[in-house]
């Protein structure tokens, strides 16, 4: 494991150093390969580094693809919608110009044809990422890889890049990019806040079976991994 911890004062300045590692992240990427894709993740906490990496001007956001790590199976009006997140917080200003390829491809159920048609556009994405940016629940799990999850193992393990998810934890349906594909990226972060999420971590770290806490699966990954994490 090679886990690296930042830890930051409050909140706002967590997200501020956050979209600077990402934005460094972005730059190099269009530098060496011409264009940069970003994978984020939605829920509460990342509404601040959205803001903040959104505002920043010394990027060609023209040549950067914005994708979900994962996603809730709603339209992208619906408010439980992490696109809509994004687009509200991320996607402004000088972000305003980049692309967003959504996960969510339409219809009631993440079925095979509409997964087949999310996979198509992925295929599309500049490789690797330049920055993924996860988070994690408090029952450990990140992404949509959720205890009890029905295609957790190919979640898991799979090349994907995208399989459709359902658990108890899980609300809806969900769409989530595998882990073998997250893992293909110049830098790999996890964004947490608080400290029952400090605590989790400290659990996952722990031993015990990745299916309990799926973040273990990312922490045992050997992939280097970022924590930026704030009171």
């Amino acid at each position: 494991m090679t886990l690296t911890r930042r830890t930051f004062a409050d909140k706002a300045t967590l997200a501020k150093e956050l979209a600077e590692a990402v934005a460094d992240r972005i730059r190099a990427a269009i530098a060496e390969r011409g264009s940069a894709a970003i994978a984020v993740s939605g829920g509460s906490t990342p509404g601040k580094f959205f803001a903040a990496l959104g505002k920043t001007r010394d990027i060609e956001w023209d040549k950067v693809v914005v994708t979900l790590v994962d996603e809730r199976w709603v339209d992208e009006t619906s408010d439980r919608s992490n696109a809509l997140l994004v687009n509200e917080k991320m996607l402004q200003g000088p972000a305003a110009v980049a692309r967003f390829f959504p996960l969510y491809s339409g219809g009631d159920e993440p079925d095979a044809t509409h997964v087949a048609q999310t996979n198509a556009l992925m295929a599309e994405l500049p490789h690797p990422f330049a920055a993924v940016i996860l988070g994690m629940g408090n029952d450990g799990h990140t992404a949509s890889f959720f205890p009890g999850g029905d295609t957790l193992d190919a979640a898991l393990t799979g090349a994907g890049p995208t399989l459709a998810i359902r658990a108890p934890g899980a609300g809806e349906p969900r769409i989530t990019f595998t882990l073998p594909r997250l893992l293909e990226t110049d830098g790999l972060y996890l964004h947490i806040e608080g400290d029952e999420k400090a605590s989790v971590l400290e659990t996952a770290l722990g031993d015990g079976p990745v299916e309990d806490m799926p973040i273990r699966a990312v922490l045992r990954s050997g992939a280097p991994v970022t924590v930026y994490w704030s009171p």
